[in-house]
């Protein structure tokens, strides 16, 4: 498998203990599927093939402190935060991309889903306006047939790229390696997360060839361009003042954004100036 490397920034404080940092460390390099794990700059530089965010899971339990995934892939990244705003469901997600010389690699975390397997799919456009009802069809540069990740370019399409598997809790993890997408035509794009399992192409019902047959997406976001590793030194967000450390557990904007006891709203309201869908 092809390894990633990880910048996961700690809160260690302005001294950091070498005791905490060693133990971090020395438990990271002890398991098998983390080729090496140093500190560096301030943060953990952890090269790795598991997901991001099992390694962040790692070191928080480790280390005790609050950690984030200040930046991820060595060349060009990208980023989606995936939600569902506008439907009935409570799935909340991310989604990073980094390009290799090789392959394309897509590193999530989606919580809130059905036990079982759910599509993973690029769609034409960024356009959230309606949720994901507006995001498009799935990305066809060559308008091929819908298929599998496995498939040559002809027989589906670029933004194929499977299914992802949510455990008894509801929490896909995954690592899924694609050597057709290139991350520049990601950009501006969005991915979505759909309400079955996509059956690649090969099932019987006349939506396989188009979508799978994997339903709806109910969840979906913009893919942006996002720091790689040490391409980011932000610790705080000169707009607002909310420190890197509280900003992973708050809204990009608005209500509960600043005052960490304000709850956001969720689940009603207007999207883009319209009634919420359904998807």
């Amino acid at each position: 498998m092809i390894p990633s490397k990880l910048e996961v920034l700690v809160d260690f404080g302005p001294t950091p203990d070498k005791v905490t940092v060693e133990k971090t460390l020395n438990y990271l390099n002890a398991q098998d599927d983390v080729q090496q794990a140093v500190f560096k700059n301030g943060a953990v530089m952890v090269e790795t093939v598991l997901p991001s965010s099992v390694v962040l899971d790692m070191v928080i339990k480790t280390s005790g402190k609050r950690a984030v995934l200040q930046g991820y892939g060595d060349s060009t990244s990208a980023v989606a935060m995936v939600s569902s705003k506008c439907t009935t469901e409570h799935v909340l997600g991310v989604i990073r991309f980094t390009q290799t010389d090789s392959v394309l690699i897509a590193d999530g975390s989606v919580d809130g889903l059905t036990p079982g397997l759910h599509g993973l799919h690029v769609h034409e456009s960024g356009d959230l306006s309606m949720g994901c009802s507006s995001i498009g069809d799935h990305y066809n540069p060559l308008s091929s047939p819908h298929g599998s990740p496995a498939d040559p370019p002809s027989e589906r399409h670029a933004g194929d790229l499977g299914n992802i598997h949510a455990d008894e809790q509801g929490r896909a993890r995954f690592r899924i390696f694609d050597s057709v997408l290139q991350i520049d035509e990601l950009l501006g794009r969005s991915v979505a997360v759909t309400q079955r399992a996509d059956d690649l192409g090969r099932g019987s019902s006349p939506c396989s060839k188009i979508n799978g047959d994997s339903g709806p997406p109910i969840a979906c976001g913009v893919i942006a361009r996002s720091a790689g590793i040490f391409q980011n030194a932000k610790r705080i967000c000169a707009c607002d003042g909310v420190v890197v450390w509280d900003e992973k557990d708050r809204p990009l904007a608005g209500k509960g954004r600043r005052l960490k006891d304000d709850k956001e709203q969720t689940g009603s309201g207007k999207c883009g100036g319209k009634t919420c869908c359904k998807v």
